[in-house]
């Protein structure tokens, strides 16, 4: 499975993407929201994990525009430092499939991404 990181935080970007690569997953970077379109676009992830706040887009922008003008349902987990009650009802209005507040665990993170991936396996087996 690959997985798209888009972070800004080059500490917090480097973390994660040794935490993936050690699960097996296949980990693609982006440091802004301009890097993770030109991604998304042409690694097609099976998953995106964005910060709320990245220059050029937000990941609230990234959302948007996964959902309404690539038409895709891939799995987006949103991680912010913000705790705005707003921003997080504002993710999942626009189609976010998870939410985690930094700072959190990396081993939680990697529990919600598995579960994501387990439910789109058990989805896809019933239909």
């Amino acid at each position: 499975m690959k997985i798209l990181i888009c972070e800004d935080e080059e500490i917090l970007l480097t973390a994660l993407e040794f935490r993936l690569r050690k699960q097996g997953f296949e980990v693609l970077k982006a440091k802004d929201g301009k890097a993770a379109l030109q991604l998304i676009e042409t690694e097609m992830p099976d998953m995106v994990i964005a910060d709320v706040l990245m220059p050029y887009f937000t990941g609230l922008q990234l959302i948007d525009y996964i959902r309404n003008d690539l038409h895709n349902a891939l799995p987006i987990i949103v991680i912010s430092a913000l705790e705005q009650d707003e921003v997080v009802l504002e993710a999942f209005r626009l189609g976010a499939t998870d939410f985690v507040t930094k700072p959190f665990k990396p081993n939680e993170l990697i529990l919600r991404i598995k579960r994501i991936f387990q439910e789109q396996e058990v989805a896809t087996a019933s239909s």
